[in-house]
């Protein structure tokens, strides 16, 4: 084996100018600024407080966008949604010391849902004089500096994918390199780096940063454990599929299609998987894995094959699920292969996983497939109608015909979230989000305007319930603040009982609101829709859920 590789290692005429005559005054938060941008970050996410010191400046003098939100928490909300719309990962400034910690819940999201987030921040040493110099943080555990915190690193060890903490400025570039790659590389998570605040203002001898390309690694499947799933899939007699968020992230679902259609599969997708299999498509059973009659197809699989999904609460019957057939796991997150039940496990990425079958597995034949899902879907519909529920299904409708397809919408955990979980249609994979992860009130309206930032072309939709949105609302300011195209539905959950006129809180902020009702729902809401900025829509009805579907 040889390393002699023909690679161009010269510097071009351009970088090797930059080195040799950087600009006067840098410091470290310019190599911090310098490296996002070589990495090719356009967009950074950050709150008032302390942010790492001279960050903004730095920025302003790179060209960098920042967004800034009114919490910590909610700009890492933000960043996520930033993450996951584009796929790159997003820069995320927070404070120092304790002031970090707000951001831990967004992170924690952002784990659970994959999202590549990088979250800077600016650790205070008391280095200095009496401590040691510069260079030399003190012992931490004697707090006599304003905001210092001891440990930061341990404290986001245990919510994010992983810690890169830096003591040099000559650490700089490649730590947060080195950051940006493992938070894109599968499963995408966000990722912390911690630069003392020393080592962030002192003036820098380290040359511009120029260079900063990145090559996050793919998984793909092991071949012995494709040459078995393909085998055990083709011979099946009753297989079902479970497409999870994991397809959605991957890109991955014309793949999904091919394969279901080839070996004739019923599909059901999570809520975090919506999109990623056509609603309509006769193989489909939509979003109902909440519905006993679907678990129990599911149980009745003599193969399940489950793609990008842990089987979690919100994928398996609230937990009732209980297969009894072989299953057949992909997964991309190791801690979650196998994490609930006894499977085939395959740790790679759903796209290539899904191109590796698609390469292997024959054709199978079953026209009984399609008449099998159909009769789950009418004994699903069926139940509902039971219940008297025209109203909560008719909210439903106005929603999906009041979004243009392919609307980015953010959810809040709510009621109306609930059945849009199990009864909307999202039309395209990636389209529909919500708050799986930290589970959090507040997530849906700073997390509309990350993915407004992204692209300010089309609307985004945020759905609160009407106490929820009182964990946002500040947030109202920063929609203003850079006009974003972000419509805030606010349903009447009921909640506490007590409440704002969310309408006048709006147009407090100089935001238009409206108060609509069921059937001028689609109506409202598609104007706000059209109309550029941002605006409030409020639904003051409150909606019930449906019985529960698997009684015990």
């Amino acid at each position: 084996m040889t390393h002699d590789h023909d690679l161009v290692l010269r510097p071009t005429a351009a970088q090797t100018e930059a080195a040799l005559d950087p600009p006067p005054g840098r410091t470290g938060t310019d190599l911090v600024v310098e490296t996002l941008a070589a990495l090719g970050a356009t967009t950074v996410f950050g709150a008032p407080g302390r942010p790492a010191p001279g960050v903004l400046d730095a920025l302003h003098r790179t060209g960098l966008r920042h967004v800034g939100l009114r919490t910590v928490c909610d700009a890492g909300f933000a960043a996520d949604a930033y993450g996951r719309v584009t796929g790159e990962a997003a820069p995320l400034l927070v404070p120092s010391g304790p002031g970090a910690l707000a951001a831990l819940a967004a992170l924690q999201e952002a784990r659970a849902a994959s999202a590549p987030v990088l979250a800077i921040g600016g650790q205070v040493t008391g280095a200095g004089p009496g401590h040691g110099g510069p260079g030399h943080p003190r012992d931490l555990r004697d707090l006599s500096e304003l905001r210092e915190l001891p440990d930061r690193d341990g404290v986001f060890r245990g919510v994010v994918k992983s810690v890169h903490p830096v003591r040099t400025q000559s650490q700089i570039p490649s730590a947060i390199a080195e950051a940006w790659t493992s938070a894109l590389t599968v499963p995408h998570g966000p990722v912390w780096v911690d630069v003392p605040r020393h080592v962030l203002l002192a003036e820098t001898p380290v040359p511009v940063v120029t260079g900063g390309d990145t090559f996050p690694e793919e998984l793909p499947p092991r071949p012995e454990l494709t040459a078995v799933a393909a085998d055990l899939l083709v011979r099946a007699e009753r297989p079902a599929i479970v497409a999870g968020g994991g397809v959605v992230r991957a890109d991955a679902s014309g793949k999904l299609r091919q394969l279901a259609e080839r070996i004739q599969a019923p599909v059901v997708t999570t809520s975090g998987g919506k999109g990623a299999f056509p609603w309509t498509h006769p193989l489909s059973l939509r979003s109902w894995s909440a519905d006993r009659h679907t678990t129990e197809l599911l149980e009745d699989a003599d193969v399940l094959l489950v793609i990008g999904s842990g089987l979690g609460e919100l994928s398996s019957g609230a937990g009732t699920f209980e297969p009894r057939g072989r299953i057949v796991q992909i997964q991309a997150d190791l801690g979650k292969l196998e994490s609930h039940h006894p499977a085939l496990g395959i740790h790679a990425d759903a796209r290539l996983a899904l191109q590796a079958l698609l390469e292997t597995v024959g054709e199978r034949r079953d026209e009984a497939a399609p008449e099998r899902v159909r009769a789950v879907l009418t004994e699903a519909r069926a139940r509902l109608a039971a219940q008297d529920l025209t109203l909560e299904q008719d909210v439903v409708a106005a929603v999906r015909e009041a979004l243009p397809t392919g609307t980015p919408s953010f959810w809040d955990p709510t009621v109306l979230t609930c059945w849009a979980w199990s009864a909307l249609d999202a039309r395209a994979p990636g389209a529909m989000h919500s708050a799986q992860g930290a589970g959090v009130p507040g997530y849906g309206f700073p997390a509309a305007l990350g993915a407004a930032a992204a692209d300010p072309t089309r609307p985004v939709l945020a759905v609160s319930g009407d106490d929820g949105a009182l964990h946002a609302v500040a947030e109202l300011a920063t929609a203003r603040q850079y006009d974003l195209n972000v419509t805030w539905l606010v349903t009447g959950d009921g909640g506490h009982g007590t409440g704002p006129d969310h309408v006048a809180l709006a147009e407090s902020f100089g935001v238009p609101g409206v108060r609509t009702s069921p059937p001028t729902l689609a109506a409202d809401l598609a104007k706000a829709l059209a109309a550029p900025g941002p605006s409030v829509v409020v639904l003051p009805t409150a909606l019930r859920m449906p019985a529960q579907a698997h009684p015990g």
